[in-house]
């Protein structure tokens, strides 16, 4: 299993559907992700909301910077479903939130994060600049 993520976050990889997902409402946990990629998780009232259009639009312009650092954005539009990270994050209309690769909370905006500050972020991490990953 363990496998099969990490060919899914591989630079190599890097069309939309394995950048882009969507966080669906029982998943209880990102461990699934731990030492393969750094999930982006963006919470938004709504797929339409501005805050999350012009995220998704930053993003979109930066795929293969974000293949490159093993990310996938995963998003949750949808706060009547409930979802368990929702939950446990308790997000108060939009939220970016960034997981580093030892499964920890990086980045927590309530403003979209631009691209350049996201990977700037990354790029000082320590499995980032001892080329670990």
């Amino acid at each position: 299993m363990a496998t099969l993520f990490l060919l899914l976050c591989t630079a190599s990889q890097a069309a939309d559907i394995t950048l882009f997902r969507t966080l669906m409402p029982e998943t209880t946990s990102l461990n699934q992700y731990q030492w393969h990629c750094r999930p982006v998780v963006i919470f938004a009232p709504s797929e339409t909301d501005l805050n999350y259009v012009h995220q998704m639009a930053m993003l979109e312009k930066s795929k293969a910077e974000l293949a490159d650092r093993d990310i996938i954005v995963l998003s949750d539009t949808s706060p009547a479903s409930k979802g368990h990270l929702r939950a446990q994050l308790k997000p108060t209309g939009f939220e970016v939130v960034l997981i580093g690769k030892d499964g920890g909370m990086k980045i927590r905006e309530t403003k979209p994060i631009s691209s350049e500050d996201l990977l700037s972020t990354i790029d000082r991490m320590p499995m980032r600049k001892a080329n670990l990953d």
